[in-house]
């Protein structure tokens, strides 16, 4: 089956599916995006995810192309399109179609938006949190704006490839001070030998992640303790457990970081209890 994607108005086959060479997502990652996870067709956790859409296009003052109930019928119809079962939604908007020009268009323009979906493979993903994923450390080198989801990505997409290149699956980025920030594509945590679960706090240096938000919810709910605060990278490879967050992943036990097993080596209990319980507290659309 041709998959189809959602382009400006029209539903296309992806092979037909284009966009206008001066789109200023194209030239100058002048655009924001999000990624819903698709559970038994339906959307997960869509209205976190259109709230912090709206931030994001907030802070680079995009305007929001069409009502939200609006968005969410195409999203909903791309996927349905797809007849997607389980896999991830793709949303793009970015500023538009202008000559090229650094500076926004003299006059506005209509936003541009790209919506697709594609199957995952939930046994293939399932199997990979019950091995665990090892991770890598990487020198943070993005700009000072991580909060805001933009299509500027060319320093996470290094930092992936770096990871391969290791045989690792993620790359944990570090800032100059020896903190752990987030993963080029997840929020990262770890929990102490006394049981408590810490990440970063997302009032600076990291990304929001709805993963990461709702998680929280599942961590009161269990009454297991929760520390937002910085830790190092060493504090890390030296936890009982590890692991990363994101919409395609959930929770994903890490058992390796910079090739230095965590714990016993083998995802731990606390990771996969929040793993088993997370669509509990999860909205579905």
């Amino acid at each position: 089956m041709s998959r189809i994607a959602y382009v400006n108005g029209f539903y296309r086959n992806m092979r037909d599916a284009c966009v206008n060479i001066e789109d200023r997502g194209y030239q100058f990652s002048d655009g924001v995006y999000e990624v819903c996870e698709i559970r038994d067709g339906r959307l997960v956790d869509m209205a976190r995810h259109m709230a912090r859409l709206q931030r994001s296009l907030s802070e680079l003052r995009i305007a929001m192309p069409m009502p939200l109930t609006s968005l969410a019928v195409v999203m909903h119809e791309v996927v349905r399109r797809n007849r997607v079962h389980y896999g991830i939604v793709y949303l793009q908007i970015t500023r538009g179609v202008a000559r090229r020009d650094h500076a926004f268009p003299a006059k506005p323009v209509q936003p541009s938006v790209v919506v697709t979906a594609r199957s995952l493979n939930l046994a293939k993903n399932q199997d990979t949190a019950a091995k665990g994923i090892k991770v890598i450390t990487v020198p943070e080198n993005r700009w000072p704006r991580v909060d805001i989801k933009s299509v500027s990505l060319l320093p996470n997409v290094l930092a992936k490839q770096a990871a391969r290149d290791e045989g690792a699956y993620e790359a944990w980025y570090v800032d100059p001070d020896g903190y752990v920030t987030e993963g080029a594509s997840s929020n990262a945590w770890i929990v102490t030998d006394q049981g408590s679960v810490v990440t970063r706090s997302a009032e600076s240096g990291i990304l929001s992640g709805i993963t990461r938000a709702v998680l929280m919810d599942v961590l009161a709910a269990l009454q297991i303790k929760l520390e937002e605060r910085p830790f190092t990278a060493a504090e890390a490879r030296q936890a009982a457990e590890a692991f990363v967050t994101s919409a395609s992943q959930i929770v994903m036990p890490v058992v390796a970081i910079d090739n230095q097993r965590i714990g016993k080596g083998e995802p731990g209990p606390i990771s996969l209890r929040l793993r088993e319980e997370f669509h509990r507290f999860s909205a579905f659309s």
